[in-house]
């Protein structure tokens, strides 16, 4: 994998499909660019998701593709 610098643009890929650890729902949804999402209402049984521990969002802790400031190498959403 290249290491990006800050010269290198990064391609932000903005929808991750977030997978409900309940019941197994999968939603593709477009992420936040300007904030960090720390809820979601599963759309297949309506628990709320928070982030695990050590995860910023949502996205980071049950998406396919980790939230937009992770992807462009920040922390996270500060």
């Amino acid at each position: 994998m290249e290491k990006t610098t800050p010269d290198t643009p990064v391609e932000i890929i903005p929808v991750s499909t977030l997978t409900c650890p309940e019941c197994g729902h999968s939603e593709s949804e477009t992420m936040p660019t300007d904030a960090c999402q720390w809820f979601y209402d599963c759309k297949g049984c309506g628990v709320v998701l928070k982030p695990l521990a050590g995860d910023c969002c949502v996205y980071c802790s049950y998406g396919t593709v980790a939230c937009p400031p992770i992807q462009e190498g920040d922390s996270c959403c500060s």
